[in-house]
């Protein structure tokens, strides 16, 4: 069967499970397969492939119809114009948390030392290594699991020197002399009640504990703005991502704890994204 081919009979399979983009997503499940450019396959519409590839490909394209983000599918996400691996056991980076990249790099001076919280793949702790390699790296997360890709993702993309990973509950993991520049966290914010509001996509695949945090969204947030001054140095910053209408929230909670100036970033789509509290009043 040629490339053109599977294209044309998996497009309505898909549209009749009800993706979205259907031609996109088969290009895309093309692509990974044949270790090919996507807009290579335009080149070669007429290739044959043979049936190992073909079976390789029906069996992603039945993930996928089943409604595994294609992130999954594949094992790779895109983010700051790296490329992660990512499974099931870490959340997918959102165009969003690059925002958070983009205030942490605009803020931090060249040898900074960087708390990432709740690290994920790695995708904030590694962009920043890039970006900032002068910089002191500590990525922690409580999952052994999503460690593994972290750390993993630090090696793809040759930061092991400057990141290091640390398995814990939020700060637990760090000593009060610490004296970090920078806590950079994409933490759960989503609200309990909220979750089952959610696309299928979110819902079924990804993991909860990086997304629910308690009755209001505000639990994990709470407890690292409680905690974060501990290891903060004296001029440093706290670096937030938040959810759809948390800002008035997110900004009391660290007036409570007596930090100084609030700042807020919206992200492309005009909504309050990113929170940044600075130690000193």
């Amino acid at each position: 069967m040629q490339i053109l081919e599977v294209i044309n009979k998996t497009v309505p399979f898909f549209e009749k499970h009800g993706l979205e983009n259907p031609r996109l997503n088969i290009e895309l499940l093309l692509a990974h397969v044949l270790q090919k450019r996507r807009l290579d396959l335009y080149l070669q519409f007429e290739q044959e492939l043979d049936e190992a590839t073909l079976a390789r490909l029906r069996e992603l394209v039945r993930r996928r119809a089943a409604g595994e983000p294609i992130q999954y599918v594949t094992g790779e996400a895109a983010f700051y114009g790296l490329t992660f691996a990512v499974n099931r056991d870490v959340l997918i980076p959102r165009p969003e948390t690059e925002l958070l990249v983009e205030a942490v790099v605009k803020r931090a001076k060249p040898d900074a030392t960087i708390l990432d919280v709740g690290t994920g793949s790695g995708c904030i702790a590694v962009t920043l290594a890039k970006q900032l390699p002068a910089a002191r790296i500590f990525a922690v997360d409580a999952s052994a699991a999503a460690l593994a890709v972290a750390r993993a993702n630090a090696r793809r993309h040759g930061v092991e020197k400057n990141a290091r990973f640390l398995q814990g509950d939020l700060l637990e993991a760090f000593s009060d002399n610490v004296g970090a520049d920078v806590i950079v966290s994409n933490p759960p914010y989503i609200a309990r009640g909220d979750w089952a509001t959610l696309p299928k996509e979110v819902r079924d695949f990804e993991p909860v504990p990086a997304l629910v945090a308690g009755e209001d969204g505000l639990e994990v947030i709470r407890r690292l703005v409680k905690t974060a001054k501990r290891v903060l140095a004296a001029s440093g910053l706290v670096a937030l991502e938040i959810g759809a209408g948390q800002r008035a929230a997110v900004e009391r909670l660290f007036r409570d704890h007596s930090y100084g100036a609030v700042e807020v970033m919206n992200d492309l789509q005009g909504h309050e994204r990113v929170v940044i509290a600075h130690a000193a009043a």
